[in-house]
């Protein structure tokens, strides 16, 4: 049978840092200081070193500990490595938002980012204007995979009815909404009829075959026209504005859209379940303090936009 790191188990690490400090301080008096131990009780851990490593590794000669050849050779290696051990196992820094230059790589949508990040950014510019931002668009939702593997911090999705949890994603509800309307401003009124007898615009970010909205419809019996299907919001209301086709987006978006440009909104004819944002994340995040934070504060700003 194999067995990892054969020399490591048969060594207490404990005493590396003892080797270290005589090697640096030629002393055992004030290695013994450094490491508030008893001169006494780093002389026993020297001599358990020297029998590990079968080789005596100091000579005192007058008041200093010279070291042996092979201490000299294996120094180097032991003082890189308790360093690199020493940074590795630091326990993580306090994120201190006010000076913070953390980088986030969040997964969006057009639409999710449209509903988060005006009013975060609003925000963050006061209490964290060093923080930075690299959105992704990502081909799927909720950008699992990608969450699990570390490659984003934090994911923007809808809420979909065929959605598995999974045991290991968290998510924040950021906002429920409706479905409305929009059309050119020449349109007067909206029934199932007008809706169903019209073309119709639908983003789909993910290259959806069917949409939530096509899913209902086919349960009252109907199907749409479906002129343009698309993966962008921000082009489509430009071409409703110019066109006879509808979309159906959520609410507010089409009311961040009218001051914008000439269209007009209308109730959706027929009946569906809201509309949710989410915010996802992964319980074992790479950077769980600052990952952390940036969730509370995603919190406050949806319970405030209750």
């Amino acid at each position: 049978m194999n067995i990892m790191h054969p020399t490591l188990r048969r060594l207490d690490l404990n005493l590396l840092p003892v080797f270290d400090a005589i090697y640096r301080h030629r002393s055992v008096r004030l290695a013994a200081d450094e490491l508030i131990m008893s001169t006494s009780a780093m002389s026993h851990a020297l001599s358990r070193l020297r029998l590990a490593l079968n080789d005596p590794l100091f000579f005192r000669e007058g008041h200093r500990m010279c070291p042996s050849v092979y201490a000299t050779q294996l120094a180097p290696s032991v003082a890189s490595a308790l360093t690199y051990l020493n940074q590795s196992l630091k326990p993580q820094a306090t994120f201190e938002p006010a000076t913070s230059t953390e980088r986030f790589q969040i997964a969006i949508t057009d639409f999710t980012a449209l509903c988060v990040f005006p009013a975060l950014m609003h925000k963050l510019q006061q209490e964290a204007p060093g923080v930075r931002f690299e959105l992704r668009y990502l081909p799927h939702s909720p950008a699992l995979t990608e969450l699990l593997a570390g490659e984003v911090d934090l994911a923007l999705g809808f809420s979909t009815p065929d959605e598995i949890p999974h045991p290991e994603r968290e998510e924040i509800t950021w906002l429920q909404d409706d479905y409305v309307v929009i059309s050119n401003p020449h349109r007067t009124q909206l029934t199932l009829d007008d809706y169903l007898a019209a073309r119709h615009v639908v983003v789909t970010p993910w290259n959806e075959k069917h949409s939530v909205l096509d899913q209902q419809l086919a349960r009252m019996g109907h199907t749409r026209q479906i002129a343009i299907k698309t993966p962008s919001m921000l082009s489509a209301p430009f071409i409703v504005a110019e066109s006879d086709l509808l979309m159906a987006i959520p609410r507010l978006a089409a009311e961040k859209l009218l001051s914008a440009m000439n269209i007009q909104i209308f109730a959706l004819p027929f009946t569906i379940p809201a509309f949710e944002v989410k915010i996802y994340s992964h319980t074992r995040s790479g950077k769980s303090v600052a990952t952390d934070w940036l969730k509370s504060v995603l919190r406050q700003l949806a319970k405030d936009r209750d």
